[in-house]
């Protein structure tokens, strides 16, 4: 693969990973450790991800347990999934602190399930945009590096890569929006 597509393929599979992980933190009525990924907790005066501060288990389907390795950390992890976009509020007894999922609404799953396809949309035009980056960049080589043949070439195989990470993107939409409306 010439080195001028490495650079494109980096930045679209970039582009499809930062979804899985936007993705992954979407919950779906069921306990996924996941949806804390982006949450930090004040340790010590450092924003610290919540895994680093305690064992996150899920005892339950929509149920997740936080076991803090400091126990005076409960009321700063509390206070850190309050803050957060999670909108559940975690109960504690003194050793762990438990996040209980409600059982996620008709119309609730159809909100979520549009938020997926927007997400997946924004992706899809990031792929787009490093597309049309990569072809600016083709159509500026100077005659004298590279044939028009071997500019229409480059242009060709970046649009199989294009096509190729839109159907990923779609694939990774299709997969989380049947896991949303899933009863």
């Amino acid at each position: 693969m010439d080195s001028r597509l490495n650079v494109s393929d980096e930045k679209m599979k970039k582009a499809l990973e930062f979804l899985q992980s936007d993705l992954s933190s979407v919950r779906a009525g069921r306990a996924n450790p996941h949806v804390l990924d982006r949450i930090k907790v004040d340790y010590y005066g450092t924003p610290t991800p919540l895994q680093q501060v305690g064992n996150i288990t899920v005892p339950e389907p929509r149920m997740l347990q936080i076991a803090p390795w400091d126990k005076s950390m409960i009321k700063d992890i509390e206070k850190a999934i309050m803050a957060s976009d999670l909108g559940i509020t975690p109960s504690n007894d003194g050793a762990v602190i438990r996040l209980i999922f409600p059982e996620l609404t008709e119309e609730r799953r159809k909100e979520l399930a549009k938020d997926i396809k927007k997400k997946g949309e924004e992706a899809k035009v990031a792929v787009r945009n490093i597309r049309r980056d990569g072809n600016d960049a083709f159509k500026k080589l100077s005659k004298t590096e590279v044939s028009e043949d071997e500019i229409k070439d480059l242009t060709d195989e970046l649009q199989k890569m294009t096509d190729k990470y839109i159907k990923d993107i779609d694939a990774l939409v299709d997969e989380k929006a049947k896991e949303i409306m899933k009863v």
